[in-house]
């Protein structure tokens, strides 16, 4: 069988690592104290966290240079806010509350009854005194606060809804479609006959923003505390509450924290404990996930000394960095585990740093660069996780092959001189039938080892037997095509965007809120603004205007567009009042001459900016229907900007935009997907390189660059299924996927190639061996370490658990049964010839080196020593 040569990097790193195991056994005080002071020194960053808190929506959840925030920045510099406040041609949300009113039986709501609470309780809104009045902070125009365009038709009088008539969307020129919903119509009409919900607006000035704070924080207190009335139900939202529950949610998960680590360390400890009171690891496992937890506190005070957002998507990482440190402990423990007892402690641990560094350096590298793959990115929340995620990775990487390394040299003198783990007293050595609690030490005097745990066993007295038949194999293949399918088809039922309602804890009113909106008020979606950014259009032209016109006419043949409804046009007002008039507007001299005039008496001077005697730019509104879904979002955002295009195509072109304050979260939808294969590729291409880099095995690199693949396509399938969308939240998972997906693979992989067995069933089963056992251990606390995330109330935090667990179930099914099944179809190329003397009494040999005598139990000084020994 020919022997590949692909060790140039993993031979030398190795070795490296054994004369690092060798100086972290020698001096192991150094490397404890060292690194509690850089963890104490660098935690103080802390104290920066409330200043640098990076929470806002609009900043962490949508595209960093998203089309519509450019959009926006056209619009505020072309129409700046008027004293005359318009809702609907507001650049931003604007500052506002809002109910909505619904029969608490879910009958008609358009009865007295209900409009007397409805009047009653809006009294109550606008007697809202803190700080200020309502009626000096609310939004104006000509001088009067804004009011709610269904109590103006009944002029405050509960009486009149019964008797009055009701047209329906627009009733003398008002429209009411987001006024009253779930409304039915006479036959053939457009009169209502009953409604099912009505909603009112409160808007403020925008410029008074402490005293609209504080007074929006008493409607919500009034609300909160609001008795329900015999005749009505009311849910109530503010522009400021997505907000205050985006930060209250932050905080809910820290109570979490504490009961996680605890049941790390549980879990880390029951699966290290042994009956043998010597050779239990019960210290080891309790320091590993100490280790863990310094590494999360060194790496995020360094980030926030730095100035490092921090946002609300940071708090889940802690959770994942505890159960990745816990992953790379149970490896270091089962290659320790499988070192001669008698040698040196230093010896023991070079072995160890030897068998498990490379492996655990494969693994960290592939998930940090994962995570800062993650930041190419364009929502800032990802951004951050990631930036916070990959530091403390690499940090818990430093701390396991330092701290944790010189912990478990010191226990390992403490097992050298027979003590017992609790009290560190002398016991006699076990000789099989003394008390557990009185002696230990026991050891294989054949293999000269530790006793396997009982679980090690079964992996490889049964469970690598069992695999490697054929009949299991084929079983495995059949299994594996059946997951592929499966995940296949979830990858087609994946649903697109982050819900804003989701930013809320459950049984939140915000969530109460967007459930009436969507269920009552979907019929009609955003009035989209169409502004035209061409200074050298000329209206006075017939050919542009006609040219304009054709391009409205297209906007109003889209769909999702409510032709029914006339476009809000100051052009088309202005030709009908010049013809009227009789002024003649084809001439660019007579045009220009009145339109001040115009706008000003009409109402359309928002519309235009007429400076310097040029139009430097206009706008017109289109109202759109039938926006109920996320889907129903993202197409309409599509059609809108592909039919602007499409203006600009004309033989007289039209250059505009098309905008609206909720095209800022609908941007989204343009780049989720792309980023996400971005990210998907550009991260697999690395692992790959990597892993043909560390791994001596060509084909075995590929197999796990396969499995990233696989691993991918499951937890996109799968999460459809469990109904997670694709949205920046669960982009920050899908990242995590594709560096933990190399996780366990890779350790199975470097395992068979660095077997020295002949057939590659038998490498396989060396490698289950070996590796079997610290792969469950790993999977088992990265799930401990997020499970509690599954009873959070918030959706950030219960998706993120959904689909860690996706990813770790996966990736240790893929580590333990796909990939150990598909490595016995390939050849048994071994990394390398090991330049090992094959020795029988290893504790007695001496190897000459250099012309130096060298004892097998002492620690190698030079690379051409470790050459030798190792």
């Amino acid at each position: 069988m020919a022997k590949c040569k692909t060790d140039c990097i993993e031979r030398p790193l190795a070795l490296a690592f054994a004369a690092l195991g060798c100086f972290v056994g020698r001096h192991p005080c150094v490397f404890i104290l060292s690194t509690l002071c850089v963890a104490a020194v660098l935690g103080a960053g802390f104290m920066f966290l409330k200043e640098i808190k990076a929470n806002d929506i609009e900043d962490q959840f949508t595209p960093v240079n998203g089309p519509a925030k450019m959009e926006r920045a056209i619009v505020v510099e072309n129409f700046p806010q008027s004293e005359e406040f318009s809702q609907l041609r507001l650049a931003s949300e604007g500052t506002y509350a809002s109910l909505i009113i619904t029969d608490l039986h879910g009958k008609n709501i358009l009865t007295e009854a209900a409009f007397k609470d409805i009047i009653e309780l809006d009294k109550q809104v606008k007697s809202i005194e803190i700080g200020n009045t309502f009626e000096n902070l609310c939004a104006k125009t000509k001088g009067r606060c804004i009011s709610n365009t269904i109590l103006d038709i009944l002029n405050y009088n509960a009486t009149k809804v019964v008797s009055s008539v009701i047209t329906y969307p627009m009733n003398n020129g008002k429209f009411l479609g987001a006024s009253i919903g779930g409304v039915e119509l006479k036959p053939n009409g457009s009169e209502i006959t009953s409604a099912k919900a009505v909603r009112l607006f409160y808007f403020l000035d925008e410029e008074k923003t402490n005293e609209t704070s504080d007074w929006l924080n008493g409607f919500l207190k009034l609300l909160s505390n609001y008795t329900e009335q015999k005749m009505v139900h009311v849910s109530y939202f503010t522009s400021v509450s997505r907000q205050n529950e985006l930060e209250t949610n932050s905080k809910s998960v820290i109570p979490l924290f504490s009961f996680t680590y605890f049941l790390a360390i549980t879990i880390s400890v029951l699966s290290c404990s042994r009956l043998d009171c010597v050779r239990t690891k019960v210290w080891v496992a309790t320091f590993g996930v100490l280790s863990a937890g310094l590494a999360v506190l060194a790496s995020f005070g360094l980030l926030l000394f730095c100035g490092m957002p921090f946002a609300m998507t940071v708090a889940s990482a802690p959770f994942l960095i505890l159960g990745v440190g816990v992953d790379d402990m149970f490896i270091m423990i089962s290659s320790w585990q499988k070192t001669e007892v008698d040698k040196d402690v230093e010896v023991r641990l070079a072995e160890t740093y030897k068998e498990a560094g490379v492996s655990i350096t494969i693994t960290t590298l592939t998930d940090v660069l994962a995570f800062y793959i993650g930041l190419l990115t364009p929502f800032r929340s990802v951004q951050s996780f990631c930036m916070y995620t990959s530091t403390a990775l690499l940090f818990c990487y430093i701390f396991n092959i330092t701290f944790f390394g010189a912990c478990l040299a010191l226990n390992g003198r403490r097992e050298k001189g027979n003590r017992h783990w609790l009290t560190c007293m002398k016991v006699p050595e076990a000789t099989g039938d003394d008390n557990v609690c009185c002696a230990g030490g026991a050891y294989d005097k054949d293999t000269r080892k530790e006793f396997e745990m009982p679980v090690d066993s079964f992996f490889k007295n049964y469970y690598a037997p069992f695999l490697t038949r054929v009949w299991v194999k084929m079983l495995v293949c059949l299994i594996y095509a059946g997951y592929l399918a499966v995940s296949i088809y979830g990858c087609f039922q994946i649903q697109e965007g982050l819900d804003l309602k989701h930013l809320a804890a459950d049984g939140s009113y915000v969530g109460d809120y967007y459930d009436n909106d969507d269920e009552f008020f979907s019929d009609f979606g955003p009035n989209v603004m169409l502004v035209i950014k061409d200074e050298h259009f000329q209206y006075w032209n017939p050919t542009a205007r006609k040219s304009l016109d054709l391009c409205l006419e297209n906007f109003q043949n889209l769909t999702m567009a409510d032709s029914g409804i006339p476009p809000v046009s100051w052009l088309n007002a202005y030709m009908q009042f010049g013809q009227r008039a009789g002024f003649n507007l084809d001439n660019e001299m007579q045009f220009k001459k009145i339109l001040t005039a115009f706008l000003t008496r009409s109402g359309f001077s928002q519309d235009v900016n007429f400076t310097n005697d040029q139009i430097h730019a206009s706008r017109v509104f289109i109202q759109t229907v039938n926006i109920r879904t996320a889907i129903d979002e993202k197409n309409m955002l599509n059609a809108f900007r592909e039919t602007a295009e499409k203006c600009g195509k004309l033989q007289t072109p039209v250059d505009l935009i098309v905008y609206h304050p909720a095209f800022i979260y609908f941007d989204q939808y343009a780049v989720i997907i792309s980023n996400t294969i971005q990210n998907i590729v550009v991260a697999t291409c690395a692992m790959l390189v990597i892993s043909l880099l560390l791994i001596p095995n060509p084909l075995c690199s590929l197999w796990v660059t396969f499995s990233i693949a696989s691993v991918i396509v499951g937890v996109a399938g799968f999460m459809a299924l469990w109904d997670v969308s694709l949205d920046s939240v669960s982009m920050i998972n899908l990242v995590i996927c594709i560096g933990f997906s190399v996780d366990f693979s890779a350790h199975i992989s470097y395992a068979f190639v660095s077997s020295e067995k002949s057939s590659a069933n038998e490498k396989v089963a060396d490698a289950i061996n070996k590796l079997g056992y610290p792969i469950v251990q790993g999977a088992m606390s990265t799930i401990a370490g997020v499970v509690v995330l599954a009873a959070a109330k918030s959706y950030i935090f219960r998706t993120f658990f959904k689909i860690m667990f996706l990813v770790i179930l996966f990736g240790a099914v893929h580590g333990i049964v796909f990939i150990p099944v598909f490595l016995t179809f390939l050849g048994t190329c071994k990394s390398h010839e090991k330049k090992q003397l094959d020795l029988t009494e290893h504790s007695d040999v001496i190897v000459y080196t250099n012309h130096k005598l060298v004892s097998q139990n002492e620690c190698p000084d030079s690379e051409y020593e470790l050459n030798l020994r190792f």
